[in-house]
């Protein structure tokens, strides 16, 4: 299983020392269907392309922006792309997504995209989120592998996980927890820790104003066992953002990932 480190261009020198492959959060979508980049090393190479839809238009020219896309692959070496699209399955983005993932099969790269997507469009490699709040972890990754036709079909979106929520919690929801809120939460509860071993996560609970809360979260442990849970699966990536394990990557990779 290939783990990626998701980096903008300013975060690559920092990353680099853990040896990561990468994919460059470096493109987004602009208007008439144009690929926009940000500054990136001249020598930037391989890894993967990856792209945002965030506040994006109508793309109105799916080839255009394909070739785009592709010109790029080819120019920087990329093996492929990471689509990083928050908005619903549109029209406009399905029609780019499957063209792009029908290009990038035939050069054999490789095309990553949301969940929400793969349910509406036959190309690419679905991310599966591992940040999950209840049932099983493993049985999570066993059911979407088998309906997928084996966990090579799949990737994992290993997502930092730190949750707070109000129980009985009959909606699933909770609020979710800055790296700075859920510092100062432990420090003023200095509470008594857990792991839920279907979760894969740890846990604790404190009381608020007649009200109890059970908090959700990953460290560098659980993170890492999720990954060793998907690479023993055999799926095909896995994807961290930076800026959400900056502070246990050291753990995560404690031999620079060389």
């Amino acid at each position: 299983m290939q783990t990626y480190l998701a980096v903008t261009p300013e975060e690559l020198r920092e990353a680099g020392k853990y040896g990561r492959a990468f994919a460059h959060v470096a493109y987004r979508i602009g208007p008439d269907s144009t690929m926009l980049r940000q500054n990136l090393l001249l020598q930037t190479r391989g890894g993967l392309l990856s792209v945002s839809d965030r506040e994006a238009p109508l793309i109105e020219d799916p080839q255009a922006l394909c070739a785009a896309v592709l010109r790029e692959c080819g120019r920087r070496g990329y093996g492929g792309v990471l689509l990083d699209f928050e908005e619903r399955p549109r029209r406009d983005r399905l029609a780019f997504v499957e063209r792009l993932g029908q290009a990038l099969s035939a050069g054999r790269r490789a095309l990553y995209l949301p969940e929400s997507y793969a349910r509406a469009t036959p190309v690419g490699i679905p991310l599966l989120c591992t940040a999950i709040s209840g049932g099983n972890f493993s049985q999570r990754l066993q059911e979407a592998a088998a309906a997928q036709g084996g966990a090579s079909r799949l990737a994992l979106d290993v997502e930092r996980l730190r949750m707070d929520f109000r129980l009985p919690a009959r909606s699933g929801e909770g609020e979710p927890l800055t790296e700075e809120a859920f510092r100062r939460l432990t420090e003023q509860e200095r509470p008594s820790v857990f792991f839920s071993r279907d979760l894969c996560a740890r846990y604790f609970t404190y009381g608020r104003e007649g009200e109890t809360h059970f908090v959700l979260f990953d460290d560098a442990d659980t993170l890492a066992q999720k990954l060793r849970t998907g690479n023993a699966m055999g799926f095909a990536a896995a994807f961290l953002m930076w800026p959400e394990v900056r502070d246990i990557a050291g753990k995560l990779f404690p031999q620079g990932g060389r």
